[in-house]
Parts: C-alpha cells; sequence; structure tokens
C-alpha cells in the first residue's frame, strides 16, 4: 500500500515541476517577442576578429581645391589630383601649399607655383610639368671637381648633421676610385671627435693627422697640409668643429682655418656643407651663413633614409645658387651616393 501513496507522491512532483518549466519558457519567448518589437533585447557582443583576419583604416582623405577629396600617398598623385575638374587660382594656392609641406621653402615653391602656372594648358600633366621645373632647379649633376696635385676639401655643418660620417664615407669612396687620401681631424672641440675620424681612416685606407683635444684647429690643418704634400696625396678632407650657424665668433673661425691652409702653401678647392634632411628651412639658413663665411661649392644631404621630405636641397638651390654633390641614404660606409637630379625628383614627388 505504501508503495502505491510514494508512486503517486512523485507523479504529482512529476506534473508540478513540468507547469513549472513550461511556465519558464513561456516567459522566455513573450521577452523575446518584446525585444524583437521594441530593439531593446540583450544581444550578444560580437567576437573580435583575429589581428590577421582585420581590415586596416582607409587612407586619412583632405579635401582639395576642387571641391574633391584626395588620399595621404605622393605628392605627385596629389598634384594630379588637384587639376581634376578644372583649374582656379585656389588650384594654384593648394599646390604652393603642397611644396610648403615638402620643405621647398617660400621662394622655391612660389618661383616653381609661376613657372609651372606660365608653362600649363588645358589638358596638360602637372606632375610632369612640377617634375620638369625641379630638374630644371637643380640643373645638371655635378661631381667633386678634383684636379692634378693636393685637391683640399673643407667640410662644415652644425651639430649633428652627421659632418664626420660623412666625412669617412667620402675617403673611403675616393680611395675605392684609386686616390690617396689624407684626413685631417681639425674637431679639436668636440669630445672623441678625433677617435671617431681615426676608425673612419682605418676603414677607409686612409692617413689621419690629428693632435690633441683642445688643440688649434689651424694648426692642425696646416700640419696635414704638409703631410699630405710629403705623402703626395691627392686628396686631403678637412674635418671642422660643428657649430651654430647663429654664432659669428665659430663662423669666423672657419675662415681663420681656410686662412692657414691657404698659407700653407694649398687652396680649398671645395667646401662642402653638410645638411642634415631632416632639419626642413632652417638649412636654408644655415647655408647662407655657412657661405657667407667660407664660400660654399657644395652640399651633402644627410639622412635621407628616414621620413625627411629633402625639399630644402629645391630651396637651397634656388635661393643659394649651391650645388647638391653627395646624399647619405644609410650608416654603412657605402652609403654615401652621387647626388642624382632625376633620381630625386622622383624620390620628392612619389614619397
Amino acid at each position: 500500500m505504501w508503495y502505491i501513496i510514494i508512486f503517486a507522491l512523485l507523479a504529482v512532483l512529476l506534473v508540478i515541476a513540468g507547469f513549472v518549466a513550461y511556465g519558464r519558457r513561456k516567459d522566455e519567448m513573450r521577452g523575446m517577442e518584446r525585444g524583437a518589437g521594441t530593439g531593446a533585447g540583450h544581444t550578444r557582443a560580437p567576437v573580435p576578429a583575429h589581428p590577421a583576419a582585420q581590415k586596416h583604416e582607409p587612407a586619412v582623405r583632405e579635401p582639395g581645391a576642387s571641391g574633391g577629396v584626395f588620399r595621404k600617398e605622393g605628392l605627385g598623385p596629389r598634384i594630379k589630383h588637384l587639376f581634376h575638374g578644372g583649374v582656379s587660382d585656389e588650384t594654384w594656392a593648394t599646390l604652393e601649399d603642397l611644396l610648403l609641406k615638402a620643405d621647398l621653402g617660400p621662394k622655391a615653391s612660389s618661383d616653381l607655383v609661376a613657372r609651372v602656372k606660365a608653362d600649363y594648358t588645358h589638358g596638360a600633366n602637372p606632375e610632369s610639368l612640377v617634375h620638369q621645373e625641379i630638374l630644371t632647379v637643380l640643373g645638371p649633376d655635378e661631381s667633386l671637381h678634383l684636379d692634378g696635385g693636393l685637391n683640399v676639401v673643407l667640410v662644415v655643418g652644425v651639430n649633428g648633421a652627421g659632418k664626420t660620417t660623412t666625412i669617412g664615407k667620402l675617403a673611403k669612396r675616393l680611395t675605392h676610385e684609386g686616390k690617396t687620401v689624407s684626413l685631417a681631424a681639425s674637431d679639436t672641440f668636440r669630445a672623441a671627435a678625433g677617435e671617431q675620424l681615426e676608425v673612419w681612416a682605418q676603414r677607409a685606407g686612409a692617413h689621419l693627422v690629428s693632435q690633441e683635444r683642445g688643440a688649434d684647429p689651424g694648426a692642425v690643418a696646416f700640419d696635414a697640409v704638409k703631410a699630405a704634400e710629403a705623402r703626395h696625396a691627392d686628396v686631403l678632407i678637412v674635418d671642422t668643429a660643428g657649430r651654430l650657424h647663429t654664432k659669428q665668433p665659430l663662423m669666423d673661425e672657419l675662415g681663420k682655418v681656410k686662412r692657414v691652409i691657404e698659407k700653407a702653401g694649398a687652396e680649398v678647392g671645395e667646401t662642402l656643407l653638410v645638411l642634415d634632411a631632416q632639419t626642413g628651412q632652417n638649412g636654408i639658413a644655415q647655408a647662407r651663413a655657412f657661405t657667407d663665411a667660407v664660400e660654399v661649392t657644395g652640399v651633402v644631404l644627410t639622412k635621407t633614409d628616414g621620413s625627411a621630405k629633402g625639399g630644402v636641397v629645391l630651396a637651397v638651390r634656388e635661393e643659394l645658387g649651391v650645388p647638391i654633390r653627395f646624399v647619405g641614404v644609410g650608416e654603412g660606409p657605402d652609403d654615401l651616393r652621387p647626388f642624382e637630379a632625376e633620381a630625386f625628383a622622383e624620390r620628392l614627388l612619389s614619397g
């Protein structure tokens, strides 16, 4: 009898559990219906995509003069897009602004735009016109002017431009060409400058003349001339202390070094100004100050392997008429290349 009672109780419990489950299910269905109708239902957060499957963000877009847009890409494509949809005064103003942003400087940018505007005809390729004007400003490529006898190359520049490294690379390049090279460590101010130049002299197979730190730079240059002549060297490269172009006494010292070299019986055939490509428009002020002090005959542009635009090259050439002789493209001993106007123009417009 007792087992019948137990069986009956279990049956009642099962029925009650079924009603409870049915009620919960019904409430859930009602909640989902309400959520679908109002948009207030809970939704599962999407699973983030794996980084490898995620797409890159589109390039930032900027307004063009004609009302259109263009992506942040090379200068050349920007110039092309600028002329889509007609040409107006705003087009030329925006072109000048693009050139300014490429570090060409106010005068070089204004003059270049004026020449392009004069040559432009409907349907012409504006990028090609700008490219041609860049080549016109830069003029023909010029190498170092070396002749018979001892050729003295004076190297100047501000602190941190890469002057001593450039001298080492140039020495290696000249020795590779079969020249006998001597180096003068006339940067007697900067700590370890002589040691750094000694390392480069060993790499290049060049002879180094140096004195203790703090020695007179002119005296070092004088001894270097005499030693180079005794060794029948083809080229003497004279290092000088880096200096701010705004410090006139230091700039005057460069003139003194040059005069001492002449008293030693040699002529400074080339004076190379080393400019950091990342300097931007401050490079023009540097070039002007050094040119006034020692008659710069050529520019070496360093650190062009980074994000630098390098338009300062065009500004220096336009405003001062000083040719670009070499460009530094890296840290290696062979990373000094002769400047090529065509390659520079292509890099400026595409980079």
